[in-house]
């Protein structure tokens, strides 16, 4: 298989990746989150990443064997040389979206766990003692006093 065919065929793995990111960004974006639909997302992005993964080695192993050194330079040198600069720009172009768009996902989740986290820490101040035993059952039968029981 020639370079610039594998290029296209890991670019479309690596737009695939950002396609799934972008629809993760878009679920975590909702007031009420679909964990299922994150799920998803999650084994998507898992199944894509192994198959860029099988196909970034496979290159890598190919530029090896003609003489290019590892890294980007020789992997942009062996495009230049097989006239598929263009390709290789616009994998690397994507990849770089793919990795701001997962540092903003894991922003944006980790901003949801603190602000699960404070809402938790209130509620157990607000009650005097946390509101959940270790079982996951209620420690009291309603907030001051009241029962929460129609």
């Amino acid at each position: 298989m020639s370079l610039a065919k594998h290029l296209e065929i890991q670019h479309r793995a690596l737009q695939d990746f950002v396609d799934l990111l972008e629809r993760e960004q878009r679920l975590l974006a909702e007031a009420d989150v679909d964990g299922q639909q994150l799920l998803e997302v999650a084994d998507g992005k898992r199944s894509v990443l192994g198959e860029i993964e099988r196909l970034e080695t496979l290159r890598t192993r190919a530029q090896g064997k003609l003489g290019y050194p590892e890294g980007r330079s020789g992997a942009e040198q062996a495009a230049r040389d097989a006239g598929c600069l263009a390709t290789w720009q616009q994998l690397h172009d994507t990849a770089q979206r793919a990795q701001t768009l997962n540092q903003l996902n894991g922003e944006v989740v980790r901003m949801r766990l603190e602000q699960n986290q404070r809402i938790l820490n209130f509620l157990n101040e607000a009650a005097g003692k946390p509101l959940y035993g270790p079982n996951g059952q209620s420690r009291r039968h309603g907030l001051g006093g009241v029962s929460s029981s129609a």
